[in-house]
């Protein structure tokens, strides 16, 4: 038996979750991953998947040795040729933002999933976490700037600003392909991503899941950990796009949007990212400075 193997994780072993520690000396080979399934909360204070073509399961990808792998089995009830496992141990292929893979997932083997409630989404972290209040919120596009809100008559909610955040190993990408051009989007890299971390109610989420699309199946909620002065917030919730698309130009307004709302808020070197990756990659070139200006009557 090889001594790596690679498993996808989808509750309690994922980061930040009770069971993490089990992990803690192997190598995270994804964290914003996927798999075809459907997750289901045993009541238990875990989840349990199910099989299924036509809906997604989320999760993290850790490379593990053969004895870290015998542990996640007796944690999880398998065994070999075992007709009365709790789970079963199988291959599926992980989508990842740097391709697909192959990996062990653990499944259910003996739950009534259809007296189950199914969690949301196809992630734990959203079923623990969407429910808290007050909450972390880390917006890292046209969400940093508050000229939507004030419009949108909900910017009573997004007046509690927490601070600059730092996402690492993420890239800010323009992914998500709407009628008029590219939308922002983190995609997992060796890079990182800063951005504009709110405290906010759990009133503001309708807002948030009809701007960022939620039930079109455009972005969905994510948890995320997110460094501010050297200190570190864990499950901060985001949105992240659900089908990439190769990146796309985004509309004048709306990266002058993320300029704007970046502008004396980011670090400058990340300020500076930005403006250099939009040029680059899309030859678009906006002077925020002139549309800060007040314009004397």
């Amino acid at each position: 038996m090889s001594n790596n193997h690679l498993v996808f994780v989808y509750g309690t072993l994922r980061e930040n979750e009770p069971n993490h520690k089990f992990l803690k000396d192997t190598i995270c080979v994804a964290r914003q991953s996927w798999t075809d399934g459907v997750l289901y909360d045993t009541g238990n204070g875990y989840p349990v998947m199910g099989l299924s073509s036509a809906n997604r399961v989320y999760g993290e990808v850790y490379q593990v040795s053969s004895l870290v792998l015998k542990q996640l089995d007796q944690l999880e009830g398998f065994q070999q040729n075992d007709d009365k496992n709790a789970y079963e141990r199988v291959r599926q292929t992980i989508y990842t933002d740097n391709g697909e893979l192959e990996a062990y997932v653990y499944i259910s083997a003996a739950f009534k999933l259809a007296e189950l409630e199914t969690v949301a989404f196809g992630d734990w972290k959203c079923h623990l976490y969407l429910q808290n209040d007050p909450f972390y919120y880390f917006a890292y596009g046209s969400c940093m700037d508050a000229e939507r809100f004030s419009t949108a008559g909900v910017a009573n909610h997004f007046t509690k600003v927490t601070g600059c955040g730092r996402a690492e190993n993420f890239s800010l990408a323009y992914t998500r392909a709407a009628e008029d051009g590219g939308r922002a989007d983190m995609v997992e890299s060796d890079d990182f991503v800063e951005g504009k971390v709110y405290e906010l109610k759990k009133d503001a989420l309708d807002y948030l899941f009809v701007r960022e699309g939620v039930h079109g199946k455009h972005y969905r909620p994510a948890f995320i950990s997110v460094e501010i002065n050297g200190n570190l917030l864990h499950n901060v919730l985001t949105f992240i796009v659900i089908d990439k698309s190769e990146e796309i130009a985004p509309p004048i307004h709306y990266a002058t949007e993320i300029l704007r709302g970046a502008k004396g808020f980011v670090s400058d070197q990340y300020y500076r990212q930005l403006e250099e990756a939009l040029f680059t990659k899309f030859q678009i070139k906006i002077d925020i400075q002139k549309d800060l200006e007040v314009i004397p009557s």
